[in-house]
């Protein structure tokens, strides 16, 4: 006969990953519910009181993003975006979410994952027990490609400094590299995502900031993929949990 413990373990995954395919609410009592709404929003209150450095991490960001990112005409993605996606989130994030690319929706709000795909990343962000706004949220691409092609090496080239002024600057404690051009563009690697998920990589700046440590880095599915293809959504979840351990998160029990 199967442990009683090891089958409320079992029926507590479940739920969990129903949860974050957006099935149904994980039945927390009220008192639980409380208590994880209590500590949520003292993170976002932390996360939003600005420090010295906070506010100096804020106003790095917002330079980058004024003063290069939404005039640049490094490549021809320029003549063809609505707007800039810069990104947004905490400054001193100790998780940053790296994209490919902005979509239409983001191209149009100037806004990094608020279609589709960014509602169901925002149920992962929730499932791991944070919010938007403890998180930073960018891509290695600034600008939609037409059609939501992949992008294009000098795409990627004359873009990604732009990513490594980001990461620079939010030192976060961990990044998920969400799909393959993501994993691709901070790893240096040809590997398909399937064979980089499911383990820590370490993600080394470079240049002035080579002696910086490196960073503990997690490629995942992207959302829009999971979307197409929800049974691996199972696969990201155990990913996302990786995640969580290494930043002592816990779900309440």
């Amino acid at each position: 006969m199967s442990d009683p413990a090891d089958v409320r373990k079992i029926a507590r995954q479940n739920l969990e990953l129903e949860a974050l395919l957006g099935i149904r609410e994980i039945p927390f009592s009220q008192s639980e519910v409380a208590a994880c709404s209590s500590a949520k929003a003292a993170r976002s209150a932390g996360a939003r009181t600005s420090s010295p450095d906070n506010a100096e991490q804020a106003a790095e960001l917002r330079t980058i993003d004024e003063q290069q990112v939404r005039d640049c005409r490094k490549c021809g993605l320029a003549a063809t975006r609505t707007n800039t996606v810069f990104g947004q989130g905490a400054s001193n994030a100790r998780l940053v979410f790296v994209g490919e690319a902005p979509g239409f929706e983001e191209d149009r709000q100037g806004l990094a994952f608020v279609g589709r795909a960014g509602q169901l990343l925002t149920r992962m962000i929730d499932a791991m027990t944070l919010t938007r706004d403890e998180v930073f949220i960018c891509n290695v691409l600034k600008c939609r490609p037409p059609n939501n092609r992949d992008p294009a090496p000098d795409e990627v080239s004359a873009c990604s400094p732009y990513l490594m002024e980001q990461l620079r600057i939010i030192q976060p404690e961990v990044i998920i590299a969400l799909g393959a051009p993501a994993a691709r563009t901070l790893l240096q690697t040809n590997d398909s995502i399937g064979r980089l998920r499911g383990r820590f990589h370490e993600f080394k700046l470079e240049g002035p900031f080579s002696n910086n440590p490196p960073i503990p880095l997690m490629p995942t599915y992207h959302p829009a993929y999971l979307l197409r293809s929800p049974q691996q959504k199972a696969k990201t979840w155990a990913d996302l949990q990786e995640v969580m351990e290494r930043l002592g998160l816990k779900r309440e029990k």
